[in-house]
């Protein structure tokens, strides 16, 4: 641990004691399914869509359990814009990003690009661009594009790659992340 001339101990210091302590003194929940290294005992997601102007902080996840008002606010907001569609996201998914926030310890939330996407939509986009998926995770619940002021590409795709739950994609000259719960793949620059 570090401790500082004060006696006062660094948040990163404290926060890795506090991850040691709760592997060890816990073990249930390292077995627990969606728990990712900086998922922690309180998983939070912080994001704005500039789309629609929405925001969204929760805690969505404590002690083991997925909080379901949380959850369904975060498919909401999740929704495919165009049409309004609401599917329920794969909890995988939002527990990669939850993780890679905290790996960044970034304090401004992710700008969703992009989450739930229609057939329909899915469709239009891949008219009208070739790295667009016939089959995309996103259609299905599972995937998101992301983007971080603070952070480049590079940056948040290490942090969702320390996670190895899923794809990670970078997208460095559309400045965003691809990050889904899929087979644990890398791609992009």
């Amino acid at each position: 641990m570090t401790i500082d001339s004060s006696t006062s101990m660094s948040r990163r210091a404290l926060l890795g004691a506090f991850a040691a302590t709760a592997l060890t003194a816990a073990p249930t929940l390292s077995n627990a399914a969606g728990f990712l290294r900086g998922g922690g005992d309180i998983r939070r997601i912080r994001m704005y869509s500039g789309r629609t102007g929405e925001r969204i902080d929760m805690i969505y996840w404590i002690e083991g359990k997925y909080v379901p008002e949380a959850v369904r606010e975060i498919n909401h907001f999740m929704r495919d814009w165009r049409t309004d569609g609401v599917k329920s996201m794969d909890l995988r998914t939002i527990d990669i990003m939850s993780a890679a926030h905290n790996l960044l310890d970034a304090s401004e939330p992710y700008m969703l690009l992009s989450g739930y996407r229609s057939p329909q939509t899915n469709a239009m986009l891949r008219s009208r661009s070739r790295g667009v998926a016939k089959n995309s995770l996103h259609v299905k619940g599972q995937a998101a594009d992301l983007r971080l002021a603070s952070r480049s590409v590079s940056q948040v795709a290490r942090a969702a790659q320390a996670c190895k739950g899923g794809g990670v994609g970078k997208y460095s000259r559309s400045n965003f992340v691809h990050m889904d719960c899929g087979v644990v793949r890398t791609w992009g620059r």
